[in-house]
């Protein structure tokens, strides 16, 4: 994140998202941000005359497309796979903060004082996840799926496992993820045997 080859604003901005991370949005201050990517305070309000809004939204909209990318990679190999594959990656993210970080997105979702000024934050917010929807469930119909039946196991993929990841901070461990996890795979796997049996002769 210190990285002199990132340019200051995005260092602002990864800063910000790693602080909604570990802090949630409430304990997110623009000086804190500073702080954490070196960079002076007063930088901070040149690179985002909206002030604290603004950079909330860019970290958040950062966040969401990282992960909408990577949804997007792993579900092409199938929607069994795209579930363990994501599990995988916030299991480990989980593991090296030692179950202490959570979802940039949702800290702002789950944060009353997003509502003082909700046009910027919670807009990105709302797009971050129509963003995660559309690569599960464009999977989910490729797999035979009915596209109404597909959109809703897409949210509730990510509903369950943000859930989790709420879980996984609260008892200090993985195991709800894995748990939900694999919930989710029987679920998959029945639905698409359903397809598969609908197909047959």
């Amino acid at each position: 994140m210190n990285d002199s080859a990132v340019d200051p604003r995005q260092r602002l901005v990864l800063a910000a998202a790693d602080m909604l991370r570990q802090r949630g949005l409430n304990a997110t201050s623009v000086r804190e941000v500073a702080k954490l990517a070196q960079a002076p305070l007063g930088s901070t309000y040149h690179y985002f005359p909206g002030g604290k809004p603004q950079l909330i939204s860019e970290a958040v909209q950062l966040s969401g497309e990282q992960v909408a990318r990577y949804l997007t990679r792993t579900f092409a190999a199938g929607p069994r796979d795209g579930l363990l594959a994501f599990v995988a990656l916030w299991r480990q993210l989980l593991q090296d903060k030692a179950c202490r970080a959570g979802c940039p997105v949702m800290a702002v979702a789950a944060d009353d004082s997003a509502a003082d000024d909700d046009a910027p934050m919670l807009a990105a917010v709302a797009a971050a996840i129509r963003a995660w929807q559309q690569p599960l469930g464009d999977s989910l119909v490729t797999a035979g799926l009915p596209a109404a039946r597909a959109a809703r196991l897409a949210t509730l993929l990510i509903a369950a496992v943000e859930g989790a990841i709420l879980l996984c901070r609260a008892q200090g461990n993985t195991t709800a993820l894995d748990e939900v996890a694999e919930e989710l795979r029987l679920l998959l796997d029945n639905a698409l045997a359903g397809v598969a049996a609908q197909g047959e002769p």
